[in-house]
């Protein structure tokens, strides 16, 4: 426990100081986020931030966190997932061609996993399903990162903080420079990365469950412990369905739009949201837990 206490404060102590050489970085080559439409922030703000989750948890993987065999699948599956997202914060990629290389990444973090074809298939999709939920619910400021840092450590609590405190202090400091006040955003690299890392990480603790409880428990399992994103964009994409929308066309039916659009503050919507996130997630886990 000493050991990961002293990792995660490292790992805090890279975001806090890379982010702000991250912010000038994105000004310098003009990667920024322009106010308008659905967005809720006013100022033209750098979108840095993944870079740094990126780097760090690289860092980690190849310093300390490379002796088992779980790293070198996740850090793999990670920079795939990081790079499809920073390639699109610069030029948008055809959805499809994202969604292709999402399920690439979850599939091959999955392979080392002992586990039957189905419960394979119910991991990848659940993984690459998560990633891409974070980057749909990063619509807030400080929204995708308290979430993860929320699952986080409820998995901490549950699984052992071993892989888990140094991706906290990953989060934590990068936390810093983006709420209250953005001073710069995850963009597409980092939320989806934020996605992959939670979710991928999660397979691992959990992929032996479906033992004890069966397929379709475990779905259900999943679903808990994929917490508000997964919930939010699953009533997002049937909302757009049944209004005969394509269900990827953006909108502001989101929880945190719809809570903000009422007059909801920032710091009230957050905490509302944490919280029922991690009601979520403690639940999913306890099910899951012998």
């Amino acid at each position: 426990m000493k050991s990961s206490l002293t990792v995660a404060l490292c790992t805090f102590l890279w975001s806090l100081v890379a982010t702000p050489v991250s912010i000038g970085l994105s000004r310098m080559f003009r990667l920024l986020d322009i106010p308008g439409g659905r967005k809720t922030h006013e100022d033209i703000t750098p979108r840095g931030a993944g870079i740094v989750l990126w780097m760090g948890f690289l860092l980690w993987s190849l310093v300390v966190g490379g002796r088992g065999l779980t790293a070198p699948y996740v850090a793999t599956g990670a920079t795939g997932v990081f790079l499809v997202g920073y390639m699109d914060d610069m030029h948008p990629l055809p959805p499809l061609l994202r969604l292709a290389l999402h399920l690439a990444a979850a599939f091959w973090v999955t392979l080392p996993l002992p586990v039957a074809p189905t419960e394979r298939v119910l991991l990848g999709l659940w993984i690459a399903g998560l990633t891409n939920a974070f980057n749909l619910i990063d619509g807030m400021d400080g929204l995708s990162l308290s979430l993860s840092l929320v699952t986080i450590l409820v998995a901490c609590a549950f699984s052992g903080p071993l892989t888990w405190l140094p991706f906290a202090g990953l989060v934590a400091g990068v936390l810093v420079w983006n709420f209250p006040h953005a001073r710069t955003f995850l963009g597409d690299g980092g939320s989806t990365l934020l996605g992959f890392l939670c979710s991928s990480q999660l397979a691992w603790d959990l992929y032996s469950v479906p033992q004890r409880t069966g397929l379709w428990i475990f779905a259900g399992i999943l679903v808990l412990v994929g917490g508000v994103p997964v919930l939010d964009t699953c009533v997002a994409m049937g909302r757009r369905i049944l209004l005969g929308r394509s269900p990827f066309s953006p909108d502001r039916g989101h929880a945190h739009h719809r809570l903000l659009d009422r007059g909801v503050s920032k710091g009230t919507t957050l905490a509302l949201l944490s919280a029922g996130h991690l009601g979520l997630v403690s639940l999913g886990f306890f099910l899951a837990w012998p």
